[in-house]
């Protein structure tokens, strides 16, 4: 189910600008995940099953060690799923 109106086409532009970002793939998808969060809990967009599924691999992805740096694998990982949830955002 798409949500519809003004403050979903934001959210969802949002979004998006910080997919696109220039920076390191980690920290914008944190970012992603954070700006997702705020939406969510705006009701500016609706939780679909599939986001919930990429934002949960997208957390995986960004775990780590206190004190460790993510690198290679985690910002590939990333990469792809934030590639999942620009496509998913149309539906949220």
């Amino acid at each position: 189910m798409t949500t519809e109106g003004a403050a979903a086409a934001a959210a969802r532009a949002e979004v998006r600008e910080l997919i696109a970002a220039k920076g390191h793939t980690v920290d914008n998808a944190r970012a992603v995940v954070a700006q997702l969060d705020a939406a969510f809990a705006a009701g500016d967009l609706e939780r679909t099953a599939s986001m919930d599924l990429y934002l949960g691999d997208l957390m995986r992805a960004l775990e780590q060690d206190e004190g460790e740096k993510l690198g290679g694998k985690s910002a590939e990982a990333a990469r792809f799923i934030l590639r999942a949830i620009d496509r998913e955002l149309d539906h949220a």
